[in-house]
């Protein structure tokens, strides 16, 4: 069944009055109140820091010159490439990030080179050729005369196909923000946002602003050229932005928000008209970030889902000619539309598959069928992760071209719940044929024989972990009665939390608990398909009371049938929102529960954050400090358990730094090991950790690839001592490659779990250790 989240309210806070301050001066037509505390609560607490976060005209975004040489490069290969009238091909990718990062430059670089002439871009199709650079098109363009390729979304990892194409002749500039290469490629230039350390302002720059700053940098280089502002491609910027759901934080908010005041002037002004024709088929004013998240962005991707092939995506969101866009736009809702049916079947399979499963026994979900269709199989184990809480692997069996005896399953994987999916399916990688991804998403490809292997094996590493993993949550933001919420018509509070968008990921939408709350004239509704037919989705009507509001609010709850609206008093946790079809302000219900059956939790935490101030972690016999950043939920366990049993207070003060290099680590790695071999000394393992700034799982797979590389490595008397020297010649450049590649995974794991307990908040901590502590264990 189905798992019951936990519910949590984030401790109450009272801000100070000059944030109240701050936040009018930006906004002086409301209160502050709510938004101060939002604010607050989610470590917002420069005072030069407000005025940008509220309002981009008080930002300072940053220049295209900060991605330093290479930007520099990228922008005279250009330059060379315009006064030589050479042809520049665009490559991009499949997705909505990839689409728009294709679009900005199509527009961008058309600027400075003729369309279609000395210009041109290529889009991978979906299901028949995956993501990247490759071969066959490469051969296309070179035979076709081009001369440089500029990537956008994509190419970091193609070393191989980078090298054919500067065998063919063809230079190539990376634009992108995925995972980056152990070494540098041979290209012109790569200009990838992950180089940057995790606070700067460029770190979370997706695919689509990395290419926007490209053009940025060109037009800062020839000024005189453009015909277009650079604005009119902030638009595109923002709809791949949110789409691809990267942390909105520095340029990123900044270049969301100017987005999305750039695609009302041309909702106005009509430049656009396949964004505006989209727009009318989806009912979205193009006003708010979750137009583009549920609006814009699935209909973009859904092509790519349907077809593969979703070039005229890019003539879509570019072309001037209204029929053209409105034949376009509504291709692109058939694909949607077919996209949501087959989501919804495959979704049906799926939960029927798992009514003949033991869930109690199963920590992992890992199901495959030769008929589902690949391309939505990621959204349906995104929807299976969040309703059952585990993570969801879910496969399409395929026969191999050629090959009859040959069978290989490919398919997505969703996380849930901060679980680690990458690491969780990289301890399965013996039995895989390819992987890629990240810890919340991934693809991956395996044999069909290994699939029941691959159940075992990663239900097994799941299970291992179970201790450290956290539940399922649903967590409330602030209090509100009715009367608050109303006020207005819902338009004050409304008006207050919208200065909060754009909100993702780091900065969810606000959610707020009422409570001792009922409701009336409940009802819920059959969506039908265009024909009046086929039930497309269910939702629930309502309007939500309390005593402070008897006369109810208007509130919808998707997915879900009247009979589960409890009759009696309740608690509920709403978003308030604006229906642009109707009009009005209304609330989504995100969860209710009978205030009888299970009073609300409200977390108290016992925990201090001064993670922000640690000069005020002083020495206290009240309290103990925690001031090295943790690397999994088991060590915070461990800090808790020590200050619940000296009966003290935790006090969170470790600092945020800078995640070295993961490559430079294994550089810094090799040099402290011929260091110890020359003065043949030894070392603890607690000092080659400090120095290396690794935990003690990377450490040992640190020592374990030095002795690959011909090093000796023994551990006498809590010492490590390394004799002789690195010798590869006994070794392939694979096993070399391998070798690094198993250190610096490692290293990347580490900093991922630590950059997540960098960000996560004390009342998250501090429900976790709450819901994880062991009944028996508690003091006498």
């Amino acid at each position: 069944m189905p798992t019951d989240p936990q519910w949590h309210l984030i401790q109450a806070v009272t801000p100070p009055q000059w944030l109240i301050a701050d936040i009018q001066r930006v906004a002086p037509e409301i209160s502050g109140q709510y938004l101060a505390q939002l604010l607050w609560q989610r470590g917002i607490h420069d005072p030069q820091m407000i005025p940008g976060f509220l309002d981009p005209n008080h930002y300072q975004p940053t220049s295209p010159s900060a991605f330093g040489a290479e930007m520099e490069q990228a922008v005279q290969r250009l330059i060379q490439a315009c006064d030589r009238n050479q042809k520049v091909a665009i490559w991009g990718d499949f997705d909505a990030d990839g689409i728009t990062s294709t679009a900005v430059l199509w527009d961008g670089l058309g600027q400075f080179f003729t369309q279609n002439r000395f210009l041109t871009y290529t889009i991978p199709n979906r299901i028949t050729e995956s993501h990247g650079l490759n071969r066959p098109g490469i051969e296309r363009l070179a035979a076709q005369g081009y001369q440089l390729i500029v990537t956008c979304d994509t190419g970091s990892t193609n070393l191989t196909e980078i090298e054919y194409a500067n065998e063919l002749g063809l230079d190539v500039i990376i634009t992108d923000h995925h995972t980056l290469p152990l070494e540098r490629p041979p290209v012109t230039a790569i200009i990838n946002s992950r180089y940057f350390p995790s606070d700067h302002p460029l770190a979370h720059l997706s695919g689509v602003a990395v290419a926007f700053k490209l053009v940025e940098a060109l037009y800062l280089a020839l000024p005189q050229v453009p015909q277009q502002p650079l604005d009119h491609l902030l638009d595109l910027v923002t709809i791949g932005l949110i789409a691809d759901l990267v942390a909105l934080k520095g340029d990123c908010r900044y270049l969301a928000q100017r987005g999305i005041q750039q695609l009302q002037r041309q909702l106005t002004q009509r430049t656009r008209p396949g964004i505006t024709k989209l727009l009318e088929l989806c009912k979205r004013n193009g006003d708010r970030p979750t137009d583009i998240s549920f609006g814009l962005g699935p209909r973009i991707n859904a092509v790519s889902r349907i077809h593969g092939e979703a070039s005229f995506c890019v003539e879509l969101l570019t072309s001037k000619d209204p029929a053209r866009c409105r034949q376009l736009a509504e291709e692109t809702e058939l694909a949607n539309t077919r996209r949501k049916s087959l989501q919804k079947d495959v979704l049906r399979q799926v939960t029927r598959k798992l009514e003949q499963l033991d869930l109690s026994t199963t920590s992992v979900i890992v199901l495959s069928d030769p008929q589902w269709p690949i391309g939505v199989l990621g959204l349906v184990a995104g929807q299976i992760a969040q309703t059952y809480g585990r993570p969801t692997i879910l496969l399409w069996e395929e026969t191999v071209a050629g090959k009859s005896n040959v069978c290989l399953a490919r398919g997505s994987a969703r996380s849930v719940n901060q679980i680690d999916l990458y690491e969780l399916v990289h301890s399965q990688a013996n039995l895989l044929t390819s992987f890629g991804g990240h810890p919340f998403a991934a693809g991956l490809s395996l044999p069909v024989a290994n699939i029941s292997l691959l159940v075992e094996g990663i239900n097994q590493q799941a299970r291992q972990q179970q201790a450290t993993e956290p539940e399922a949550v649903v967590q409330a933001d602030l209090v509100v009665t009715l009367a608050e919420l109303a006020t207005d018509g819902g338009r004050s509070l409304f008006k207050e939390l919208k200065l909060l968008e754009p909100c993702g990921m780091g900065n969810p939408v606000p959610k707020l608990l009422i409570r001792n709350c009922w409701f009336d004239q409940v009802w819920n509704k059959n969506i039908k398909d265009r024909k009046g037919n086929k039930v497309q989705y269910i939702k629930t009507t309502f309007y939500i009371c309390d005593t402070s509001f008897e006369s109810g609010f208007p509130g919808l709850w998707w997915g879900h049938y009247k009979e589960e609206i409890p009759a009696g008093p309740c608690d509920a946790i709403v978003e308030l929102d604006f229906n642009a079809y109707e009009r009005r302000y209304e609330v989504r219900l995100e969860a209710v529960r009978p205030v009888a059956e299970n009073p609300t939790q409200t977390l108290n935490s016992p925990i201090m954050d001064w993670r922000q101030n640690p000069n005020k972690a002083e020495p206290s016999p009240e309290l103990l400090v925690m001031d090295h950043c943790p690397d999994s939920w088991a060590t915070v366990q461990s800090w808790a358990k020590q200050a619940k049993m000296a009966g003290k207070t935790l006090a969170v003060a470790y600092q945020s730094a800078d995640a070295p290099d993961s490559v430079a680590v294994w550089k810094q790695l090799v040099g402290m090991a011929k260091y110890l071999a020359r003065m043949k000394r030894g070392v603890s393992r607690t000092l080659l950790q400090a120095s290396l700034k690794i935990g003690p799982h990377a450490l040992q797979v640190g020592l374990a690839s030095l002795q690959v590389y011909g090093f000796t490595v023994r551990d006498h008397k809590n010492l490590i001592h390394i004799s002789g020297k690195p010798s590869v010649r006994n070794l392939t450049a694979e096993e070399r490659q391998q070798a690094i590649l198993q250190f610096v995974d490692a290293v990347r794991e580490e900093q991922f779990q630590q950059q997540y307990f960098q960000s996560v908040s004390v009342d998250v901590m501090g429900g976790i250790i709450a819901d994880q502590q062991d009944p028996d264990d508690v003091m006498p």
